[in-house]
């Protein structure tokens, strides 16, 4: 792993190592800063991170725990690879998550909760236009958790933003399949989304959401099949 340069790393607070090398990693694993399969050292880490490996390693456990990074037989280290053969497993809970939780936000939404949805779509729209992929996956699942969060039911707030999150590796090679000529339609499809829960139209949510998230597989989908990566049926 090449080291980088310890300037660009947050200010660390007393007894925050582990919180700080866990952040840095996991954002660099789910932005593929750090691809699937690259080799994780202990030794650099603690180099570049200036730090003992006892920090290190207990990051690396957190990781670990999540399935971002595995630990071999030979016990050297690397970060995990996508799980393509299951892919199709996660497509269909996320469908599954973005129609419940647009449908649920349309039937509980409070006056309060639509302030908050419209900043974080006004936030996409602004990445959208500065063709700002990473800032992209961030306030798409930040605009996405709002409208859970307005739906009123924890458990599939829960569920949403993990799969929102465990997905952001995806999303990363989505958004790089439009080499950043990304389509207006993102922008709209939101405001689209946004409009049905105002009227708390249920139906229409429901069927938006849907569409919504079958344009990302479907996406996705395209992608192997024009890059020749993935040989199979997602």
């Amino acid at each position: 792993m090449t080291d980088t340069d310890n300037n660009s790393l947050p200010e660390r607070k007393r007894g925050s190592g582990v919180k700080m090398v866990y952040d840095v990693l996991r954002d660099e694993i789910l932005d593929l800063v750090l691809p699937p399969g690259s080799p994780i050292d202990e030794v650099q880490l603690a180099e570049r991170f200036k730090l003992s490996r006892t920090p290190i390693r207990e990051a690396l456990v957190r990781l670990a725990g999540e399935g971002l990074i595995d630990t071999l037989p030979n016990r050297s280290t690397m970060v995990s690879n996508i799980d393509f053969l299951n892919l199709h497993t996660f497509f269909e809970a996320l469908v599954l998550m973005y129609r419940v939780t647009t449908r649920l936000a349309a039937e509980n939404h409070r006056p309060e909760d639509l302030p908050v949805i419209r900043g974080f779509h006004e936030d996409y729209a602004a990445a959208v236009q500065s063709r700002d992929a990473l800032a992209m996956i961030a306030t798409n699942a930040a605009f996405h958790a709002a409208i859970a969060e307005a739906g009123r039911n924890p458990y599939f707030t829960g569920l949403f933003r993990r799969l929102l999150d465990e997905g952001r590796r995806i999303l990363r090679l989505y958004y790089q399949s439009y080499e950043e000529q990304f389509p207006q339609r993102f922008v709209d499809e939101h405001a689209e989304l946004i409009a049905a829960i105002e009227t708390r139209d249920v139906e229409a949510a429901d069927r938006l959401g849907k569409a919504h998230a079958e344009q990302i597989v479907e996406q996705v989908q395209k992608l192997f099949t024009r890059t020749n990566k993935l040989d199979i049926a997602l």
